[in-house]
């Protein structure tokens, strides 16, 4: 299964945080949002399908996640857990820890925001479009 979201960059975007990564429907992002890499999405956690959330929300599943901007791509992986509520109005978040909560797409992923490609991070600085593609193994 693969879901694919679109999502606009930011003049504030930093890519500095060191547990999560997210992208927002909110349009506006300040400095303090470090783990934001994409604003203006066209989806959310509520707006993925019910049979899309039943896989994610396994213990077993296995997620991956690929951003992609004109100039950069990033892979990242990481696994659902039976905890999640997949139910977040305007966020989607990807953690390192295990923490859940109705925002976070996968926990015990393998980057943050601070580890991915900078390239990437620079198309979004510029405010350049990003592609989210989750796919489920």
């Amino acid at each position: 299964m693969i879901v694919i979201i679109k999502a606009m960059g930011h003049e504030n975007i930093s890519s500095k945080h060191k547990t999560t990564f997210e992208i927002t429907k909110d349009e506006n992002l300040t400095p303090e949002g470090d783990c934001i890499v994409g604003v203006s999405s066209d989806k959310s956690m509520k707006d993925l399908s019910k049979d899309f959330k039943e896989k994610i929300a396994n213990d077993n599943s296995l997620i991956k996640v690929e951003l992609s901007t004109k100039n950069g791509h990033d892979e990242i992986t990481g696994y659902g857990h039976h905890k999640l509520t997949l139910t977040h109005p305007t966020d989607i978040v990807c953690r390192k820890s295990s923490y859940v909560c109705p925002r976070t797409l996968m926990i015990k992923s393998n980057k943050a925001s601070i580890d991915l490609n900078r390239q990437l991070i620079e198309d979004l600085k510029n405010g350049e479009g990003l592609t989210f593609k989750i796919s489920l193994e």
